[in-house]
């Protein structure tokens, strides 16, 4: 396909929205939650850590079955449970109730993370991928800005349980628009024919794990991404308790860093044209660290208390939106026959990440930003010397001296 369909951006793009929605929009509730539902703090975030752990083994299921039956039969399946999850989460009366109900939850929305990556694979080459994905930002973006600031309007007017009922009507928003305006891209010619299909997927995603190119793009990628979900596990606590932001004014701030997302992955899309996406990626990584290591020494000094957090927070989140992207284009390139498994594999990696750092704020928790900006920092740091060992050997990044530059002018005039 040369020509990017805006009905198909807008589609891909909310089924990859399932995760931060499903996040975002309850985070204002955490007060209200331990409330209503007689619950401590540290159980309400295991209903967040429960979500990010059903999306890191629901990937590696949707994957294999992607490849095996084409795109859109599992995702029916996997939009139908999300939707009943949902209904299920509003009518929950006890916490235990509400952490295996967001289990099932993320299970049923991976679906749309896993196959809009594959369907993207299916449809576009390296350089392209990378353009759509910058796309899929932008609406994935759209999402961290509106959720916070609806769920906490809904949880003033309506409390916590419109959240989840306004998740299963979006649920059910998307199912329609998959079966009436998503074409089926994967062939039954270019479909997997293991005839035992967990020993298959057991196989696949053993090649994909000792394949270095792939490895060192979906760990780089993955671990950087973390950070994000460190960010957003740590947030909650450091905006509206710490500090004493109210959650109405929480979702303005969060919304804030979400902008700062999708005008960075917009402007990737332009530097494209311009610059392979290795170069990209290569620097942006490194712009990781460093407001990695900002944000902690502002959290450590408590210099500017919250207003001097918020800088290095926003420069964390916005560069995202160049590695992100450029990332899972790497990742995805060369994964032609098997591109269901290697997008599920990118989403274990990256939401078994997630869970690990956010499994880490809470552990080491503290009545200080602290531990949410040394998760970050350690994230950046450590996707920064995993690209370092193992992406960089593979290419080559030049460097930005005249003569350089003149010729990568040249080429893309060609």
């Amino acid at each position: 396909m040369k020509k990017i369909s805006v009905r198909l951006v807008l589609i891909l793009g909310a089924l990859t929205a399932f995760a931060p929605l499903s996040i975002d929009m309850y985070l204002p509730s955490f007060p209200a939650l331990e409330t209503d539902l007689r619950a401590s703090s540290s159980a309400v975030q295991w209903s967040l850590a429960s979500f990010f752990i059903g999306l890191a083994l629901g990937q590696a299921l949707y994957g294999p079955l992607a490849d095996r039956f084409g795109r859109k039969r599992p995702l029916y399946v996997g939009i139908s449970l999300y939707v009943l999850a949902s209904l299920g989460c509003a009518l929950a009366v006890k916490i235990e109730m509400l952490i295996a109900l967001r289990f099932v939850q993320a299970v049923g929305g991976c679906a749309g993370i896993v196959i809009a990556r594959a369907m993207v694979r299916d449809l576009f080459d390296r350089e392209a991928s990378a353009r759509v994905f910058s796309l899929l930002t932008l609406v994935l973006g759209v999402a961290p800005i509106l959720a916070p600031l609806a769920g906490g309007y809904l949880l003033a007017f309506f409390g916590w349980q419109a959240i989840f009922l306004l998740l299963a009507v979006f649920g059910a928003g998307c199912l329609l628009a998959t079966i009436g305006g998503l074409p089926e891209t994967l062939p039954r010619a270019g479909r997997s024919q293991h005839q035992q299909p967990i020993r298959g997927a057991l196989q696949v995603y053993r090649q994909l794990l000792t394949d270095r190119r792939f490895t060192g793009y979906a760990f780089a990628g993955g671990v950087a991404q973390a950070g994000m979900f460190a960010y957003i596990s740590g947030s909650p606590f450091v905006f509206i308790k710490l500090y004493g932001v109210s959650e109405q004014a929480y979702g303005w701030f969060f919304g804030f860093n979400a902008f700062g997302l999708i005008l960075a992955s917009q402007i990737n899309q332009r530097l494209l044209a311009r610059w392979k996406s290795d170069v990209i990626l290569a620097r942006i990584l490194l712009l990781v660290a460093v407001f990695g290591l900002w944000l902690l020494t502002m959290a450590l000094t408590r210099w500017g208390g919250f207003g001097g957090l918020l800088p290095p927070l926003f420069g964390f989140v916005a560069s995202l939106g160049f590695s992100f992207p450029n990332a899972i284009a790497g990742a995805m390139a060369h994964q032609a026959q098997r591109a269901g498994s290697a997008s599920a594999l990118l989403g274990t990696v990256q939401f078994g990440a997630a869970t690990i750092a956010g499994a880490l704020v809470g552990t080491f928790h503290e009545q200080s930003a602290v531990p949410m900006a040394a998760v970050m920092a350690l994230c950046g740091v450590t996707a920064l010397i995993l690209h370092r060992l193992l992406v960089a050997p593979m290419v080559r990044i030049p460097q930005t001296n005249p003569q350089e530059r003149k010729d990568q002018d040249l080429q893309v005039a060609e």
